[in-house]
């Protein structure tokens, strides 16, 4: 078997599947990566993820948890759907609900791993008689993706801890197949971030310490997913209308004027929800929000925290009696964590028509 052939047959067959490409590293991390992340979470700078806590042993021996494993298969996926452009544009009006392009549209970790199944299979068909064993993850495992992806030469890992690729920029999901193929490995490459901090001024709420920290407390996209209880006061109004994520620093960067646009439908809007105002959504029930948000990485946070998220974004909208109204009568219904966050938007609301009087 020449593995140097077989591996070029995976990146083509894996382009073919729509990813943006393939590359090969070995089951290994650094101890100097191992040290950087546990000084992170020594420095309760991941919040309340504390899965991130558990499973070390897994996450930086990555070989246990598929044994044997000889080599991994890093890929990348896109899922920007508009040019950045447009999702700028979605940002900058107060009124309308801002979601991070990734979630938009069917949940990633579905499709991800649904094509890299397809790619594993194909591997075995060309084997025939020496068949090999794959596992397949994408944010879904306690697995060190970005610095795995970029061990196998994927991208480098850029100031805003995100991996970075000069000819796709950063808007991709990143997937990994375990394998028992002795594929050779790729190169690592350079970064190209030079002295460009654009991600750290940037970001609304200051939550880069400094290049290549991030305290996930201080984040939009933790504020608003990870996070399960009230959002911080100081951080409720830089949020803005960003509901679901935030995509800042990852728009200012320069290399993203070359991200790739998706090319799986499964990641096409679904709901309107690049179109919906921040009342619309926060006018849908439970029930609504069960069912449209079905099958979308939304659906994950639940009911209860949409409503914080939206309350807040309600509340750095432009002034309405009509959003008043429709906050007024859902706080007295919702759950103690809603109702907090639904009354800071009536008290903001209500500054806001104070001070244009």
């Amino acid at each position: 078997m020449n593995y140097n052939i077989l591996k070029k047959q995976i990146k083509d067959k894996a382009i073919e599947l729509g990813f943006l490409d393939a590359k090969v590293g070995k089951p290994i991390i650094s101890q100097e990566s191992a040290d950087k992340f546990n000084a992170w979470i020594s420095a309760q700078k991941h919040g309340d993820m504390y899965y991130l806590n558990n499973n070390q042993q897994l996450r930086f021996n990555p070989q246990q948890l598929a044994p044997q494993t000889l080599s991994i298969i890093s890929v990348k996926m896109p899922y920007l759907q508009n040019d950045i452009s447009f999702h700028r544009q979605r940002q900058l009006d107060n009124n309308h609900a801002y979601i991070s392009c990734y979630a938009i549209g069917r949940d990633y970790h579905k499709v991800v791993k649904q094509k890299l199944r397809e790619l594993t299979q194909w591997i075995n068909n060309i084997l025939e008689q020496e068949q090999a064993d794959f596992r397949v993850f994408t944010d879904s495992a306690p697995i060190m993706e970005v610095q795995l992806a970029t061990q196998a030469g994927l991208g480098w890992r850029g100031k805003n801890t995100l991996l970075i690729n000069k000819n796709h920029g950063s808007l991709f999901f990143l997937g990994e197949i375990f394998t028992t193929l002795p594929l050779p490995a790729d190169e690592e490459i350079t970064s190209h971030c030079g002295s460009c901090q654009k991600c750290l001024t940037i970001c609304p709420t200051q939550a880069f310490d400094s290049e290549y920290q991030l305290d996930a407390r201080k984040c939009i996209s933790y504020l608003t997913i990870e996070n399960h209880g009230e959002i911080p006061l100081e951080f409720r109004r830089l949020i803005g209308n960003r509901i679901y994520g935030c995509d800042d620093c990852q728009f200012i960067c320069p290399w993203n004027k070359f991200a790739k646009l998706i090319s799986n439908i499964d990641f096409k809007e679904r709901n309107n929800l690049t179109s919906s105002s921040l009342l619309e959504l926060f006018l849908w029930n439970e029930e609504d929000f069960k069912s449209k948000m079905q099958g979308s990485p939304i659906f994950r946070i639940g009911y209860e925290r949409w409503q914080r998220n939206l309350a807040v974004g309600l509340g750095n909208t432009s002034y309405s009696i009509e959003i008043v109204n429709a906050l007024t009568l859902r706080k007295d219904k919702s759950s103690p964590l809603v109702a907090e966050h639904i009354q800071w938007a009536i008290d903001e609301q209500i500054l806001k028509r104070d001070q244009a009087i």
